[in-house]
C-alpha cells in the first residue's frame, strides 16, 4: 500500500482540547442556523405537497412565473430555478387541493401570462401528510437503529468505551453535515438521508480501522507499560496513511459528483463531501480522544477512595 506519511508521530491525542473547541464550534454555528430557520428545509418526501417541474423554452423572469401563479391565488408558492435558467420547481404547502387540478391550474396560469413563452410540464408530484410524516419517523428510526447496530457490534468486537465513542464521534459527523446543509440551505431529501446513512458508516469504518491496529499493538507488541494516550496516539499515526488515502478517493469522487452530477444529486453530493471530511477529522482527533478521557476520568474516580485511605 502507499505510504503518504514514513513514520508520522503526530500528536492528536495532544491536541484534543483544541479539537473539542472546534468541534464544538462547527456544531454550535450549525445548530444556531437551524433554530434561526425554523429547521431543515425538508423537501416534499418530508414535508408534504405539491411539486410541479416546468422548463421553457426561454429563461423567463422569476418574478413573471409568481405573478401568474398569484393571478390564479397562489402566492405562496415557492419557485427555485433547477440546475438551468430555463429550468424551474414550483412547490406548494399542503392544501385542500387535488395535484393532478392544481398542475393543471399552473399550466393554465404560465401559459395565460403570454409572456413567458412556450413550456413543459416535466414532473407532478404530490405526497400526503402522513406519508410525509411517515418518513420522517422512519427516516429517524433508520439513523438509531444504524447507530445501535454500531454500537453492539463496537462493544462486543472491542468495548463498551470504544464503542460509545465511536457513536458520539458519527453522531459529531451527522450533527456537522446537517449543520452545513441548513447553512447552505439546502434540501433535506430522501438521497440526502441515504448520504446521512453512508457517512454514519465510512465514519465507523475508519474509526475501526485504527480500533483494531490497538489491538494488535497491545498484543503483539507489549505496549500495555505505555502510557494509554500514546498507545492511541500510535495506532492513529500508524492507520493515517490508510485513512488519508482512503479519504482522499473517496472525496475526489464525492467532489466529482458534487461538480458534474448536475442539480438532483447535487445536495446528496455536498452531504457526503462534508461527511467525508468531518468524518476523516472525526476519526483522527474525537474518537480515540474520548476514550482517553473517559479512560482518564474512569482511573481518576478509583485513585482518589485509595488517597483518601493512605492519608487516613
Amino acid at each position: 500500500m502507499i505510504q503518504l506519511f514514513a513514520t508520522p508521530n503526530y500528536n492528536f491525542i495532544g491536541r484534543r482540547r483544541w479539537a473539542y473547541l472546534a468541534s464544538a464550534l462547527f456544531i454550535l454555528v450549525g445548530l444556531v442556523s437551524l433554530v434561526s430557520k425554523g429547521g431543515l428545509r425538508y423537501d416534499i418526501d418530508f414535508a408534504g405537497g405539491t411539486l410541479v417541474q416546468v422548463r421553457f423554452e426561454q429563461a423567463p423572469r422569476v418574478a413573471d412565473i409568481r405573478r401568474s401563479l398569484a393571478g390564479i391565488g397562489l402566492e405562496t408558492a415557492i419557485i427555485q430555478e433547477f440546475g438551468d435558467p430555463r429550468e424551474f420547481i414550483v412547490r406548494l404547502p399542503l392544501g385542500d387541493k387535488d395535484s393532478t387540478a392544481v398542475a393543471r391550474q399552473i399550466q393554465q396560469a404560465l401559459g395565460g401570462a403570454g409572456t413567458l413563452g412556450a413550456f413543459e410540464i416535466r414532473r407532478v408530484e404530490f405526497v400526503g401528510p402522513q406519508v410525509g410524516r411517515d418518513l420522517q419517523l422512519q427516516a429517524i428510526y433508520a439513523v438509531i437503529a444504524a447507530a445501535a447496530g454500531m454500537l453492539l457490534y463496537i462493544a462486543l468486537r472491542f468495548d463498551l468505551k470504544g464503542g460509545v465513542a465511536a457513536i458520539v464521534a458519527v453522531a459529531h459527523d451527522v450533527l456537522v453535515s446537517v449543520g452545513a446543509l441548513s447553512l447552505t440551505d439546502r434540501e433535506f431529501s430522501l438521497p440526502v438521508l441515504a448520504a446521512i446513512l453512508t457517512i454514519i458508516g465510512y465514519s465507523v469504518n475508519d474509526t475501526i480501522v485504527a480500533y483494531d491496529r490497538l489491538r494488535e499493538n497491545r498484543a503483539r507488541l507489549g505496549v500495555r507499560g505505555r502510557p494509554f494516550a500514546e498507545q492511541i496516539n500510535t495506532a492513529i499515526n500508524q492507520t493515517l496513511s490508510r485513512t488519508v488515502l482512503t479519504a482522499l478517493t473517496t472525496f475526489f469522487a464525492t467532489l466529482l459528483l458534487l461538480v458534474f452530477g448536475g442539480k438532483v444529486l447535487e445536495d446528496f453530493a455536498f452531504a457526503l463531501v462534508v461527511g467525508v471530511v468531518t468524518g476523516t477529522y472525526s476519526t483522527v482527533y474525537i474518537a480515540g480522544a474520548l476514550i482517553v478521557d473517559w479512560t482518564h476520568y474512569v482511573e481518576g474516580r478509583v485513585r482518589r477512595p485509595k488517597k483518601a485511605v493512605a492519608k487516613a
